[in-house]
């Protein structure tokens, strides 16, 4: 038995968010239909072909749902969407502001008739003030956050590599649901849960938000250093590769100096004695670090710096994370079914110990229409779309 068996949920959904929220609803157990339009379906299916042809996008956020496709414009789709959130448990959309409400699919309609409903709607900069309507694609709401003016180098800022906006709303999403699930067994109440994607990012920016609205100025973008904490990040080693460390207190700088680049006086050196002052003289530390380990590998460095319990990491890419030892050791990834044939993903993190999370395969454009309009006593009309 998951978690979540006995819990329906329908999406209007695209791209990331809303389907990595439902997506671990799916995980979990729950029934997931994904309402697709008819024909291109969610157009985050068409954003590249890299995984046998299918999108990695798509395929990393939809797997155990089925697809209803319809057109929610037509009789026949109102009808469909209609007795469909009036039966469900959960209600997740993310379209353009105000396009629910405009199909009659808003949260005061919809709880009206399902008093139980929790109706989720995930939006760039949520309803009311002047960024209602404005579009909000990942990139631009990490710059609205002030994300990208932290991120990247003195020199140039960058986003962050991944879709850093969409993935805070949709664990929001993802969260708020199972906490409203829980309300609801109390009060036997739904709940109407707006979340947008501004102030999702803006939670995840507490630390350089407090930084700057108290310390006067924000932290300097600094690479994969950081702004406040020294030494923090990669130095070079005799082989041009990078080991990254981290020193957290004094004791474990004394220790990195004594034990590490055998340099016990740097741990006095009035330029480093503390971590404030180390950081200011952030160039001068690289240059000593890195000098000290000219002798050696990044991978004789990160066992050093591991024999003497200093955080560490070597520098991984895509393909060296895909065969971590440790994922591997702990039996992380697990087969499952797509159109394209078996693929694999990671368990997901938060699996209970004992638990088999649904590992359900991807659903074409509308594959389960039919089945799920006779379950609702529905029948298309031949040729039409639905």
């Amino acid at each position: 038995m998951n978690p979540l068996d006995d819990i329906t949920v329908v999406s209007l959904e695209q791209a990331v968010a809303a389907p990595f929220a439902t997506r671990q609803l799916a995980d979990l157990g729950a029934r997931v239909i994904k309402v697709e339009r008819p024909g291109p379906g969610d157009f985050a299916r068409g954003y590249d072909e890299t995984v046998k042809g299918m999108a990695s996008h798509f395929v990393w956020l939809n797997r155990s749902k089925e697809s209803i496709a319809l057109d929610l414009k037509s009789e026949q789709g109102q009808a469909a969407i209609k007795e469909l959130a009036a039966r469900v448990d959960v209600f997740v959309q993310n379209f353009a502001p105000g396009a629910a409400e405009r199909l009659g699919l808003g949260a005061e309609e919809l709880r009206a008739a399902n008093p139980g409903l929790i109706h989720v709607s995930i939006s760039g900069y949520g309803p009311g003030g002047p960024y209602t309507t404005k579009k909000a694609y990942d990139l631009l709401v990490q710059c609205e956050a002030g994300l990208v003016s932290i991120t990247g180098t003195p020199e140039e800022p960058s986003k962050v590599g991944i879709s850093a906006a969409d993935i805070a709303a949709g664990m929001y999403a993802y969260t708020g649901i199972l906490t409203a699930l829980i309300q609801r067994g109390r009060t036997g109440e739904g709940a109407t849960l707006e979340i947008s994607m501004l102030e999702a990012l803006g939670e995840w920016m507490g630390f350089p938000l407090n930084y700057a609205m108290y310390g006067g100025t924000p932290p300097p973008r600094s690479g994969a250093r950081h702004a406040a904490i020294g030494p923090y990040g990669p130095f070079t080693c005799g082989d041009g590769k990078q080991v990254f460390l981290g020193i957290q207190n004094e004791r474990e700088w004394a220790k990195f100096c004594e034990q590490v680049l055998d340099l016990p006086h740097l741990a006095t050196d009035p330029r480093f004695e503390r971590n404030s002052l180390r950081v200011v003289n952030e160039s001068e530390l690289t240059t000593e670090i890195e000098a000290a380990f000219a002798d050696l590998t990044a991978e004789q460095a990160a066992d050093r710096l591991e024999e003497v319990g200093i955080a560490n990491a070597l520098l991984r890419d895509m393909h060296a994370f895909a065969d971590h030892p440790q994922l591997k050791a702990r039996e992380r990834w697990v087969d499952y079914d797509s159109p394209v044939g078996t693929l694999r993903a990671l368990l997901p993190p938060a699996t209970p110990v004992g638990g088999t999370p649904v590992m359900g395969p991807i659903p074409t454009v509308g594959q389960h229409t039919d089945a799920i309009l006779a379950e609702l006593g529905l029948t298309p009309t031949p040729g039409a779309e639905v």
